[in-house]
């Protein structure tokens, strides 16, 4: 059996859920989208004819309820996926330095980018980050410890939307993650700002000469996850940051030490990202 539910059923529910979370961060257009998919599914034959609309008046109290049951369920999906974004537990917020605050920006609203620069910059830092660690491990194996093997993945997952560049280098400590990702200003950060000051267009693909391309992310990714884990600390922490937002938190990683020693980078992509989604990109 095939049920519909009428668009004013679900917009009246949507509309009394809101009241009570205005401080929801709502998609518009995804909530839109799902109102007209709804609202056309309520086109169902009639007995005039081939098209018409069913009417509350000609259902039956089960099917009144039917209705505001699917309504009902359709609201909590839309409402879920616009839920307001929460920090990772037990987590501490960071204002990101005026600099590279200013250098995201241009980032984020660069209109003459080729996207791929954040894939290339990725793979040179985790690269680097093996160097290091395999570097100081000839003269300390120990170091190594149980993560003998030197490696660099890349995996996606289309349910997730989610893009996840992991390595067992050398790998980063809280306070690592704090001062290279946010808080400490770079001779980099300068001059590439500079640099695009002086160029004919915001041109990003210049950001890896400069030591700070792990913010092309943001070219890709409506938010960026690193988790890191190092042997200078017993505890894997976790850094995180949303698409424009002017800070970023750093904690502890709730799921705890899952990386050994390295750093796994997960880009939650944007909607118009999905083509790093195949595995033909």
């Amino acid at each position: 059996k095939i049920l519909f539910v009428s668009s004013s059923s679900l917009f009246i529910e949507l509309n009394r859920r809101t009241n009570r979370q205005r401080k929801t961060m709502v998609r518009f257009h995804k909530l839109a989208l799902g109102a007209a998919f709804v609202a056309a599914l309520t086109i169902v034959p009639s007995s005039v004819g081939n098209v018409g609309f069913a009417r509350a008046s000609e259902m039956t109290e089960d099917e009144k309820k039917a209705e505001e049951s699917a309504a009902n369920a359709a609201a909590e999906e839309m409402i879920a996926d616009a839920a307001p974004y929460a920090p990772p537990a037990g987590s501490s917020t960071f204002e990101y330095e005026a600099e590279v605050h200013k250098m995201l920006d241009i980032v984020i609203n660069s209109l003459y980018t080729n996207k791929d620069i954040f894939l290339r910059e990725l793979i040179s830092n985790a690269s680097d980050a093996l160097d290091k660690i395999r570097f100081l491990s000839v003269t300390k194996p120990e170091l190594l410890g149980d993560t003998k093997e030197l490696e660099m993945k890349v995996e996606y997952d289309p349910d997730l939307r989610t893009l996840t560049i992991k390595d067992t280098g050398i790998g980063m400590s809280k306070e690592d993650l704090i001062a290279n990702l946010g808080t400490v200003a770079r001779s980099g950060t300068t001059n590439f700002i500079k640099a695009l000051s002086e160029a004919e267009t915001n041109d990003v693909n210049m950001i890896g000469m400069f030591g700070v391309g792990f913010y092309s992310t943001f070219l890709v990714a409506d938010k960026v996850t690193v988790a890191s884990k190092s042997n200078d600390s017993d505890v894997q922490h976790i850094w995180e940051s949303l698409n424009g937002e002017s800070s970023f938190h750093v904690g502890p990683d709730p799921r705890g030490n899952t990386l050994g020693r390295g750093t796994e980078i997960t880009l939650h992509l944007k909607e118009d990202s999905d083509e790093y989604l195949s595995p033909h990109k």
